[in-house]
């Protein structure tokens, strides 16, 4: 059975009124960005002339940023030091609109930080230096960060725990979140950290790495079926619902206590670093799952965001414009993406084209009933430039050329048939009765109609001329006429 096509912008919409409740290890990210220029004389390892720095917002802090950018509202509860890194992620948290947090201080311990140092042509990692103190908090910070918990449960629509194993999620701590959460009836997802699942008892949904799982179940875990059925004891063992493995380039499998397992393979993408592609994850399954979404759209949504932060440099957060773009087919989004709703949108693409050096082409026409003629000229007009920009008559001026009676699709349908074509680029709607301000407007390298047309009687023929383009006249195909297929559809003609 084929896999139904999501309705992204309704599952957005949802998510757009959920909240997170996100609790874990933040560290402050570095990346220093450079080329390897030699090696060390000191000792045999390769020397980095800087170029460039990034700071980030890591770890748990990571998950919430992610939660942010697609869309939720997060509430995050993490544990920093009295310290500039502390300070500044503190600082750069209270800048984040869609997060609230709540941070305890521990003057105590240091705020983990990590500084990696890339090759930028290699997106290579060349050396890690991490600051921090990997100890479970005191008594005290506990009590605190149990205290800071607990009200917020109530505010969420699910709760996460990111364990990376810096002192946060305590097996105290794990154990008064997760039973307050179920006490209240709140989803809780949890990224694992220790070895030992039962601390974990009673979450929903627990997804380690593969490594991970290996080491927790002491199995192979190198095949879909071999992580099935290395899950079951570790389950019933840890009382969840169910179980994702994460695979990297491997995909995603996930186990739940009842139905099928379902291995979901990775999109083909090209890897430039996989730092913090885990938190991603996590948030896509979180946001998710907080609408009420099944197992299957959570792990679609979460294997698309995985691939789109394996593709960008440094701690990466995903957009849910970036996910709409990765999880739907390209002819779905082709509307979204052709046609120029926005005043300010057909000046930055022609702006982007030109300094890319391509050649942008122009026809325009009514197009209410889009038949082979048509389609002739428009993959004609395509082959004369490198970009083709179609001007559609609006409503109303097709009202005023054809008649009361036209056109018979409104604009925004023709629009979108029109975007459909691979041969168009952009669509423009203009409301005059010629296109001559749009065409003095983006003065095209090749000005195309069809070839019933004599150059003189094209509109704009002049203003591209004197810009240095090219009219093209293209031969049309004989038989197909619009007016004609609407007279036949009305019993008016044969």
């Amino acid at each position: 059975m084929p896999t139904p096509i999501l309705d992204f912008d309704a599952l957005a919409q949802a998510i757009s009124g959920c909240t997170v409740l996100c609790i874990g290890d933040i560290m402050l990210d570095e990346f220093v960005y450079g080329e390897v220029s030699r090696i060390s004389p000191e000792a045999p390892a390769p020397v980095i002339a800087a170029q460039r720095s990034e700071i980030h917002i890591g770890g748990a802090g990571n998950v919430a940023r992610n939660v942010a950018a697609l869309g939720a509202r997060c509430i995050f509860v993490g544990l920093v030091g009295e310290d500039e890194a502390g300070r500044q992620l503190a600082s750069t948290l209270a800048e984040q609109g869609a997060i609230e947090s709540v941070l305890v201080c521990d003057p105590s311990r240091p705020t983990t930080r990590k500084v990696r140092f890339v090759s930028e042509h290699f997106s290579t990692h060349m050396l890690r230096a991490d600051w921090e103190q990997a100890q479970p908090a005191s008594d005290t910070i506990e009590t605190k960060l149990i205290e800071a918990i607990l009200p917020q449960i109530a505010r969420a629509d699910i709760v996460l725990l990111s364990d990376y194993a810096k002192g946060v999620l305590t097996a105290r701590v794990i154990r008064h979140t997760i039973d307050a959460a179920r006490k209240l009836g709140k989803p809780v997802i949890v990224d694992p950290k220790s070895l030992n699942w039962a601390i974990y008892r009673g979450a929903t949904l627990l997804t380690p790495n593969r490594k991970e799982f290996s080491e927790a179940t002491r199995s192979r875990a190198d095949t879909p079926q071999s992580i099935v059925d290395a899950s079951e004891d570790v389950m019933r063992l840890a009382d969840c619902e169910a179980i994702l493995v994460t695979q990297g380039e491997h995909g995603m499998t996930l186990v739940p206590r009842n139905g099928e397992a379902v291995h979901v393979p990775a999109f083909p993408v090209k890897v430039r670093d996989v730092s913090g592609a885990g938190d991603t994850v996590a948030a896509a399954l979180a946001v998710s799952l907080a609408t009420g979404a099944d197992w299957d759209t959570a792990l679609r949504m979460a294997s698309a965001a995985a691939a789109v932060a394996v593709g960008k440099q440094g701690t990466a957060s995903v957009s849910a414009a970036e996910l709409k773009r990765k999880i739907l087919p390209h002819a779905y989004l082709a509307a979204e993406e052709k046609i120029v709703l926005e005043p300010g949108a057909l000046d930055a693409q022609l702006a982007e084209w030109k300094k890319q050096g391509q050649r942008v082409g122009f026809t325009n026409g009514c197009f209410d009933i889009l038949h082979p003629g048509h389609v002739k000229v428009l993959t004609a007009a395509r082959s004369a430039c490198d970009r083709l920009i179609v001007g559609l008559n609006s409503d109303a001026s097709v009202r005023r050329l054809k008649g009361a009676d036209r056109p018979v699709q409104d604009e925004r349908a023709r629009a979108e048939v029109l975007a459909a074509l691979e041969a168009v680029d952009l669509v423009v709607i203009f409301d005059e009765d010629t296109p001559i301000d749009l065409i003095t407007r983006i003065k095209p390298s090749a000005l195309i109609k069809g070839g019933d047309y004599t150059r003189e009687q094209v509109v704009g023929h002049e203003v591209v001329e004197a810009a240095g383009g090219t009219v093209v006249l293209v031969d049309i195909l004989q038989g197909f006429s619009t007016t004609a297929l609407v007279h036949r559809a009305r019993g008016e003609g044969k």
